[in-house]
């Protein structure tokens, strides 16, 4: 419960005077969508309780965690402190008493400025706001009232997402929890949740048998899977409202790939007959229609944000291979064109690209397909073999599973590629990551 009101009190940021007011916001934004997004350079200012007195209780913690959260975007550059002349204490935290002259100076774009009023120990609020350097235009600021020791990660976070939001349009990446699998032993594999930055690690599921392929609700709710013990396949479902877990069969014994659609019902893989058929569950997860079927394995459903365009793996022209279908029109084309054997898509929820696993001679590899180019585009080079991939909410992150540090963990990239981040998931092997945005963090 104290979990719940401390995120009820972070939603409720106030605004703090003329300064967090959003008329005087600047407009700077960073295109991540395309090729060659540009490099931000970030000045984080020495936290304040004072005119040139540092806080370095909570506040140095704070700025730790920020530093730590940000080192996750593969667009940011923090600035040396060391780098800026005059240093990084100052005799206030917005205008007219920063200096963005020292920060321009040391190639930043943005300062990061952090207020303690009453002190940095104990419980107390904090003010952060964000300026561009070239103009002083403030890019946001908030206050985090009645913060503790405990809350800073919670803070961090949400500060992190506030940036991200106004540079880019979508701060959904700090906002989100991965849904993962970690597996313990033979048929023992059990489902865990963590943020992409790897803290909030904790395990969901504890049952005998092996979990496979989880998939959280739009509404943060629930988390479905495949479930196999020695005796059955069946569709497993997490209440996060209840902390219980079903298991629910269906005639046959297959269950592949469960998936949510945006009204929250579930479309899966199922037995039906000789091969495999995509049903659509209703919301209490029993067969309502089907969505996809051939003479042929069908498997694997995947939706944008509309839930009109669904991409699954079929094997109707032989081996693996991607299709999209329009789900109003029935339209069905294919969406991977070279390679012998692709699986395990994703599509972005803004319906623009479909991410998926590539058989290739050095192990599997992650391609990206554009939908409105039709160009791909290898995204992942190992070592190792690199499978599984999602994409976060905002269409531009990727979090995959591989085996390129011995182990399998999992990995974060984007839509362009790129050095690849591992995801801190303590020890065990790793493997389908999931993302989700439960309730509560939107």
């Amino acid at each position: 419960m104290k979990k719940i009101f401390l995120l009820l009190a972070l939603a409720l940021s106030v605004a703090l005077g003329p300064f967090f007011g959003s008329a005087a916001e600047a407009a700077m934004r960073v295109d991540i969508m395309n090729p060659g997004q540009n490099i931000v350079n970030l000045a984080l200012a020495a936290p304040l309780k004072g005119p040139q007195v540092q806080a370095t209780g909570m506040g140095g913690e704070l700025q730790k965690l920020v530093e730590q959260n940000l080192s996750f975007l593969p667009f940011m550059r923090l600035t040396d402190p060391k780098a800026v002349l005059g240093g990084v204490l100052l005799p206030g935290y917005e205008p007219p008493a920063l200096d963005f002259k020292r920060f321009q100076l040391a190639g930043s774009d943005i300062v990061v400025t952090t207020f303690w009023p009453d002190g940095d120990s104990g419980t107390r609020p904090v003010q952060i706001r964000a300026f561009e350097t070239n103009t002083g235009g403030r890019l946001f600021g908030k206050e985090y009232p009645k913060v503790n020791s405990r809350d800073l990660p919670e803070v961090a976070d949400r500060f992190c997402a506030d940036l991200l939001e106004a540079l880019t349009g979508n701060g959904a990446f700090f906002r989100s929890t991965l849904a993962f699998v970690k597996k313990t032993g033979k048929l023992s594999a059990n489902v865990w949740l963590v943020k992409p930055t790897g803290r909030d690690l904790r395990q969901i599921t504890n049952m005998p048998g092996e979990a496979m392929s989880p998939a959280w609700s739009p509404d943060g709710r629930f988390v479905v899977f495949t479930h196999i013990d020695p005796k059955s396949h069946a569709l497993g479902v997490w209440d996060r409202s209840t902390g219980k877990v079903q298991r629910i069969r269906f005639p046959g014994n297959v269950v592949i790939g469960p998936a949510f659609m945006p009204d929250n019902k579930v479309a899966v893989a199922l037995s039906n007959g000789k091969y495999p058929v995509i049903f659509l569950l209703n919301h209490v997860f029993q067969k309502e229609r089907v969505l996809e079927q051939s003479n042929a394995i069908n498997v694997s459903p995947t939706f944008d944000s509309t839930g009109t365009k669904m991409a699954f793996t079929s094997s109707r022209l032989g081996g693996p291979q991607i299709f999209l279908k329009d789900l109003n029109s029935g339209s069905i084309s294919r969406v991977s064109k070279n390679g012998t054997y692709n699986s395990e898509a994703n599509l972005s929820p803004d319906g623009t690209l479909v991410v998926y696993s590539r058989m290739t001679d050095y192990g599997h590899r992650i391609f990206v397909q554009d939908m409105l180019t039709g160009m791909e585009r290898q995204i992942t080079f190992g070592p190792g073999s690199d499978e599984q991939p999602s994409f976060c909410a905002d269409s531009y992150f990727i979090a995959f599973a591989s085996t390129r540090g011995g182990g399998r963990g999992i990995y974060l990239t984007n839509r362009h590629g790129g050095d690849a981040k591992q995801v801190p998931t303590g020890g065990g092997a790793a493997s389908f990551p999931r993302w989700g945005m439960p309730v509560t963090q939107k």
